[in-house]
């Protein structure tokens, strides 16, 4: 085929405006990771094997599954030592994260997932309580007839993951079925894991106007955490270590790791009442537990080596949308008015441990032998939106839109007496911020759009950053932080080159007052506060190209100055913001041979060095890795085959893949895997 005869195209998104609308027309910056992208030559196992190729994105392995990956859009989240903050984590539109911000991406299992929107800038403020970007992650459709498959997986460390999906139509049902089983050894001492998960949808076809989709997550894990390590005496060294896979005595100590699991099912209902009025309704429902052992030691009288600290979580929501599309005049337009609501309430209880062993609360006539914290948390959020377009001319497009948010933290100490330090800690908190958004997209030519929009940011703290004012035993919590507000500048241009290469660019400013970060980490235990002023800029592209002879490369960069735009405690103005990376690139050249079923692509990543702390005293080296994925496919009657073989970190660098951002105990660091591969045989009967 001649490289003339090939067309590239963009996606269609639906996280932008919440209509399906084609990417390359949308005035904000918005990516999208396809299937081949998600499940090919990978494991599956977190958002970072996917996210790594988005510009903008930061998105770290921690090589442990004890805590999720680290998420970070334009430097928002990169804070975050547990969990994913200042991101929206959505699948099939029904919500991930939390009322109070945090977000738990894990819950759904990559292999039933056939794509994923990537968005950032300011229109993901009209998603709530979020400052730095969406991630939405849309399950597989069903095809007309029964399919079913399984895939097993072996790799380094001694890694197994089995897959078995069933997915067809029947009658006016659509149906997903996909069950997961994974064990490793993990690379460092003290890091095995498993995980069990499960994904059910079904999609009713009431009529041609009405339809609604139930989708069930489910996932069971338990992981050991080796946690971070310290330096040896070389500090410029990044393999300054006694090993890379070394891990500090306090996690053998108190056995740290976690248990946890998750169960949600949410239901999203339409009704086209004609062709311009719509309406969405969106409600789900869950419970999370979680028990994690910590090596932090407890000041009370009775001390212990560590601590078990215990979440009960039960969490329900729903949105209302009403869609409205015509014309005003000559003019198209449409507009989505919509209300959420969501609740989520934590049973939270904190023992002290021996050894990796709960201690029993009540001891000898002593109600709180163990006891150090027993709360409950309760957040809520209701919030109100209005988002939409009106084509001014043939080729201008305005985009505009509204959030109103309010969010409440309660908490309701339980735990008041025992020792004389510790008094009645209940109290609330409450938050409300009204974004407004707006944008416009000039289409110059049919292959060229220019765009350009401002938006205005809130993102309120999360009961794991308001839970401690200090690192110490007993701490009250810390209800007298600020939300942050930031204000979002960007330009951008998107262009098709020669119909076989899409780019697009855009650079941006953002400007935040009393952004979150990190006071004060010390084994297990975070305590946040407010900065003066923070600053952001820089910019973003991706090319994207398919030549002839099944040739395609895809490159990406990102430039990201994040600093202290102002002086407060002991930082200085100009200081870096510790997580972010200044420079990011991906690049990747890939090649398919029709006649064999042959695949195979070679993957390059950079990350500039990061600082680790907000003094900037210390960081983490740039690094380069490459890897390798090929594999096969046949086809067979009604029987497809893949077999396929991933090579990671191929040259076998040393490097650190992720940092935790001001450990007072100077554990900054997470070392990265060596060289290791992956082994993947998968089979698929369509009846």
């Amino acid at each position: 085929m001649a490289a003339d005869e090939i067309t590239i195209t963009a996606p269609v998104v639906v996280t932008a405006t919440r209509v399906e609308q084609n990417s390359f027309d949308l005035p904000v910056a918005i990516d999208v990771v396809g299937k081949e992208d998600i499940q090919d030559g990978q494991l599956q196992m977190t958002l970072s094997e996917s996210l790594i190729r988005v510009p903008g994105i930061t998105a770290q392995n921690r090589t442990q599954s004890a805590q999720d990956p680290q998420i970070s859009s334009r430097g928002f989240g990169s804070r975050s030592s547990f969990g994913v903050r200042g991101i929206r984590v959505y699948v099939d539109g029904i919500p991930l994260t939390m009322p109070d911000g945090q977000g738990q991406p894990g819950v759904v299992d990559l292999s039933a997932i056939k794509s994923i929107e990537v968005m950032r800038g300011p229109f993901s403020a009209l998603y709530g309580n979020s400052s730095g970007g969406v991630i939405q992650m849309l399950t597989e459709d069903a095809p007309k007839t029964l399919e079913i498959g399984g895939t097993a997986m072996f790799g380094s460390y001694d890694t197994k993951r089995q897959v078995i999906n069933a997915t067809g139509t029947t009658a006016n049902i659509e149906y997903l079925l996909n069950v997961s089983n994974f064990e490793t050894d993990g690379y460092r001492d003290h890091s095995e894991s498993d995980k069990q998960a499960t994904t059910a949808k079904f999609k009713i076809n009431i009529s041609e106007d009405t339809k609604i989709t139930a989708l069930v997550n489910w996932f069971e894990q338990a992981a050991q955490d080796p946690g971070g390590l310290v330096r040896n005496a070389t500090a410029g060294n990044p393999s300054a270590f006694v090993t890379p896979e070394a891990v500090f005595a306090g996690a053998l100590t108190g056995n740290t790791r976690v248990k946890r699991s998750h169960t949600q099912i949410g239901f999203n209902l339409t009704h086209a009442f004609n062709e311009n009025n719509s309406i969405n309704i969106e409600s789900h429902v869950g419970e999370r537990k979680n028990l994690q052992f910590l090596s932090l030691p407890s000041a009370l009288p009775v001390s212990a080596n560590g601590r078990a600290s215990e979440i009960s979580r039960d969490f329900w929501g729903s949105d209302i949308r009403w869609d409205n599309k015509g014309k005003l005049g000559e003019h198209d337009y449409n507009i989505s008015l919509g209300i959420n609501y969501g609740k989520m309430e934590d049973a939270r209880l904190d023992v002290n441990a021996d050894n990796g062993v709960q201690r029993p609360i009540n001891v000898a006539g002593n109600t709180n032998y163990g006891l150090n914290r027993k709360e409950d948390n309760i957040s809520k959020n209701f919030d109100q939106y209005i988002q939409g377009k009106l084509s001014i001319t043939d080729n201008v497009d305005l985009h505009a839109g509204a959030r109103h948010t309010k969010v409440n933290l309660d908490i309701k100490d339980k735990f008041t007496a025992g020792t004389s330090a510790n008094g009645n800690n209940s109290g609330s908190v409450e938050y409300q911020k009204t974004t407004p958004v707006m944008g416009a997209v000039w289409k110059v030519t049919p292959s060229f759009n220019l765009y350009a929009n401002y938006g205005k940011g809130f993102e309120t703290p999360t009961f794991a950053e308001a839970a401690f004012t200090t690192t110490a035993a007993n701490s009250t919590p810390n209800l007298n932080l600020k939300p942050s507000e930031s204000r979002n500048y960007e330009i951008g241009a998107k262009a098709f080159i020669a119909d076989n290469t899409q780019v697009n660019l855009n650079l941006f400013r953002i400007t935040t007052k009393d952004e979150l970060v990190i006071n004060a980490s010390a084994s297990g235990r975070t305590t946040y506060t407010n900065a003066n002023d923070t600053k952001r800029t820089g910019a973003e592209l991706s090319i994207d190209s398919q030549f002839s002879n099944n040739i395609s490369t895809y490159f990406s960069y990102s430039l990201l100055n994040a600093e202290f735009d102002s002086a407060f405690n002991a930082i200085n103005a100009g200081n870096k913001i510790p997580g972010t990376y200044k420079t990011q690139l991906y690049g990747e050249v890939a090649w398919k041979y029709a006649p064999l079923g042959f695949s195979t692509a070679l993957e390059g990543r950079h990350n500039s060095k990061v600082y680790v702390n907000d003094t900037n005293t210390d960081t983490a080296p740039s690094h380069t890795i490459f890897n390798l994925r090929a594999g096969f496919e046949q086809k067979l009657a009604n029987w497809s085959f893949n077999e396929y073989l991933r090579i990671e970190n191929m040259f076998d660098k040393e490097y650190i893949g992720s940092v935790r951002v001001n450990d007072t105990n100077l554990r900054f660091f997470e070392p990265a895997a060596d060289r290791n591969y992956l082994l993947g045989l998968s089979a698929n009967y369509k009846f």
